[in-house]
């Protein structure tokens, strides 16, 4: 095998001088911002994210998740939290500067062929791969997407009630992603913190009457797709083994080049010839829940 054979990433990563279109506030210092990166977001996949360059005086990029793109019009749009340094000084970038882009990188979700009934769960900052995802599914009419989503901040975005019947939901989950509600796909909102139409939960507890009101034959067309906080990612794999369900997690871990030389992301992955170390940026973001989160 040559050297660029074994690194099939190398020529799908790009370096963009990306404009800054967009870039909206919403409460609990959360931000979406939309940047003009043509080449990202003609490559880029549910499950892919970028490196992007905070302020000019800071040299170490900020790796954030794809949240949706527009390949005729070559924009990226990412939904971040700002919680340090950097993502403190990237919500300052206004309309018409530009951002130092790196991307897409990594491995993206790969739904599996027959499983009609995707299951997207989203916590935190785990929500814009599962919109992403939601979106690239929407145009495949044999899918029926169900999009869990769950947040201890205020959602960025206002919600309301849905539109469609998801037998199983509890009759207090209502609240709903208008956008997912615009595309034709249902989802419902969980947190702990009494925001109204939510689900008083986690969305594990959220999933669980869902996949039990469905038939047996329809439950084994179900496929987990997850992204967020350690604890949830946990979580959701032991629902899938519980239900015996394929599942697929999105990591988020802290990393330094994004790209695999530093080996500063790495996490134990079981493999066929035993426990692996695996770099979360060019191996991952997305794993088999099974190999990361074992029995």
């Amino acid at each position: 095998m040559t050297a660029d054979a074994a690194k099939p990433h190398r020529d799908t990563i790009f370096v963009e001088d990306a404009e800054v279109i967009a870039h909206d506030a919403y409460r609990g210092e959360q931000y979406v911002l939309r940047v003009l990166a043509p080449q990202c977001a003609a490559k880029a996949r549910p499950g892919t994210f970028a490196h992007l360059t905070c302020d000019p005086l800071l040299p170490m990029r900020r790796p954030l998740s794809i949240m949706r793109t527009h390949a005729k019009e070559g924009w990226v749009e990412f939904l971040y939290k700002a919680v340090g340094r950097g993502t403190r000084l990237l919500a300052q970038r206004r309309i018409g500067e530009r951002i130092s882009l790196l991307g897409p990188i990594g491995e993206p979700f790969r739904p599996t062929p027959g499983h009609t009934r995707p299951l997207l769960m989203g916590g935190g900052v785990g929500i814009p791969p599962m919109v992403f995802l939601a979106d690239a599914m929407r145009g495949d009419g044999a899918l029926r997407p169900l999009v869990l989503m769950g947040s201890e901040v205020p959602f960025p975005f206002t919600a309301r009630p849905s539109g469609f019947l998801v037998p199983g939901m509890p009759p207090q989950a209502i609240a709903t992603m208008p956008l997912l509600e615009d595309w034709g796909i249902p989802s419902r909102l969980a947190s702990l913190q009494g925001y109204p139409g939510c689900f008083e939960g986690y969305i594990t507890d959220l999933a669980r009457p869902w996949l039990d009101n469905l038939e047996a034959d329809e439950r084994a067309l179900v496929e987990i797709f997850a992204c967020g906080p350690h604890p949830m990612l946990e979580a959701t794999a032991r629902l899938a083994r519980e239900y015996g369900l394929r599942c697929q997690v999105s990591l988020e871990e802290f990393m330094a080049c994004a790209v695999g030389g530093c080996a500063g992301c790495v996490v134990e992955v079981r493999t066929d010839s035993g426990p692996a170390m695996k770099r979360v940026c060019v191996d991952g973001p997305v794993f088999d829940a099974a190999r990361v989160f074992p029995d």
